[in-house]
């Protein structure tokens, strides 16, 4: 699943649609997340109004919509596992599996999504900090910053294993299943330690490991397993430059003890048992 920094790299590269005018509207009328069909009158809606501006939340893109003489509106897109949002050229064939198409003149604004486990809805901005999707949400962890100070207080009390609560989106938004892994061995903490052992300096310490991690994937824009691609269909390059994430069997680059890789609730983790004590 896209994390946060596949999420910042689309939203960087749709930077061409930014005050582009909304000529037409389309959906597929096709169920997507929880089984949820696009709002095909709100994306009706749309059409006249002006991209206004681009977002993110966590996971989730933002996009701005002015529109005159109404309030200001809010196109919310997650991609889901599989979702892709691009800027394609008005005449090329729409890809399969594609779900809603905003026509901006010469090009499209098109989510295309396989697997169906994304999501589009469109909010009044004022009322988007409600909206289910994003109410429940911490703050952002680049654009607000990792507090370790506050990651510590969260952690009080928490049964969770650390890798539990790294992805728990309501103690940080933006964090998956990839940069939990390389966040924790980059502060030399074990994935199953419950979280309310962690110290406040060990905080500090997995706080700097989170921004660091999701930096560097932001410098090589996204990882890309399988499916994520930018904006203008581009693939990431960070799987190359991954410390643990998907390196069973290979040495740990720091101790070059073998990486190990176990499964906690129902997702792959990534580790060095020699490094990750704590």
């Amino acid at each position: 699943m896209p994390e946060l920094p596949e999420v910042e790299t689309v939203r960087r590269t749709l930077a061409p649609a930014v005050g582009a005018t909304i000529a037409s509207a389309w959906d597929s009328g096709k169920p997507l997340h929880m089984r949820r069909k696009p709002p095909r009158a709100r994306l009706h809606a749309l059409v006249g109004g002006k991209i206004a501006g681009l977002r993110r939340h966590g996971k989730y893109l933002l996009i701005d919509i002015a529109h005159r003489g109404v309030e200001p509106t809010t196109l919310i897109v997650h991609l889901g596992m599989t979702g892709r949002l691009l800027v394609c050229p008005h005449a090329a064939p729409r890809a399969p599996h594609t779900h809603v198409v905003l026509g901006l003149g010469a090009r499209d604004l098109r989510f295309v999504d396989p697997r169906r486990f994304g999501q589009v809805d469109v909010v009044a901005t004022a009322a988007e900090r409600s909206h289910a999707a994003l109410a429940q949400l911490g703050p952002d962890a680049l654009v607000d910053g990792v507090d370790g100070d506050a990651l510590f207080a969260r952690s009080r009390g928490k049964e969770a294993t650390l890798k539990a609560f790294v992805l728990d989106q309501s103690v940080l938004a933006g964090v998956g299943n990839i940069y939990a892994s390389e966040a924790l061995w980059r502060a030399q903490l074990r994935p199953s330690t419950r979280a309310r052992r962690l110290t406040r300096a060990q905080a500090g310490q997995l706080a700097a490991a989170i921004e660091e991690v999701l930096r560097n994937a932001l410098d090589h824009n996204g990882t890309s397993l399988r499916d994520f691609v930018d904006a203008g269909g581009a693939e990431g390059t960070n799987a190359d430059y991954l410390w643990v994430y998907g390196r069973e069997g290979e040495p740990c680059p720091r101790c070059k003890t073998r990486i190990r890789r176990v499964v906690h609730q129902g997702r792959a983790t990534f580790y060095c048992p020699t490094c990750q004590r704590a």
